[in-house]
């Protein structure tokens, strides 16, 4: 048996029906709290969901910049995609593009001054409303209950590529 899927002569290990009750919940957790995310940021500030990530994590960034390919990986798509995502944002005048110092084939994503500054704006309303969807509802067992779950994923998931 190769990474715990059957093979042709076992049976699949179909989920119970508290498995599979829990499974659905997780699932519709995963579609819908990107969305209520991405409706309250397109409302407040004109951004996608996708697009604060990819704000968010320049704004970490020492000189608020990454290499293309690292913030591709970050926001879990494919470099085509993001390039795609920076061009929206480039038109915005929120991020530019300069070529890596160290390294000419690379190109770094760069957060601007105003890039920051509608972050910065964006910010507040996007944390109440994280905080109001997810912390508010949960109390500090769950959360740590929450964060220790998505950590094993995680690590599964990382554990497979």
């Amino acid at each position: 048996m190769s990474e715990g899927l059957p093979t042709s002569t076992e049976q699949p290990r179909w989920l119970s029906p508290d498995e599979l009750a829990t499974w659905r919940r997780f699932t519709f957790l995963m579609y819908r709290l990107p969305t209520a995310l991405e409706a309250q940021l397109r409302q407040d500030s004109q951004l996608s969901f996708v697009e604060y990530y990819a704000l968010a994590a320049l704004s970490e960034q020492p000189g608020h910049r990454m290499r293309m390919g690292d913030l591709a990986v970050l926001a879990n798509s494919e470099l085509s995609r993001l390039s795609h995502l920076i061009s929206r944002l480039e038109k915005r005048g929120f991020v530019r593009r300069e070529p890596d110092p160290t390294n000419g084939r690379c190109i770094h994503a760069v957060l601007t001054d105003a890039g920051h500054a509608h972050l910065v704006e964006a910010a507040p309303g996007h944390v109440a409303e994280v905080r109001k969807l997810v912390y508010d509802v949960l109390d500090p067992n769950e959360l740590d209950g929450l964060r220790t779950a998505a950590e094993k994923i995680i690590d599964c998931i990382d554990s497979r590529q």
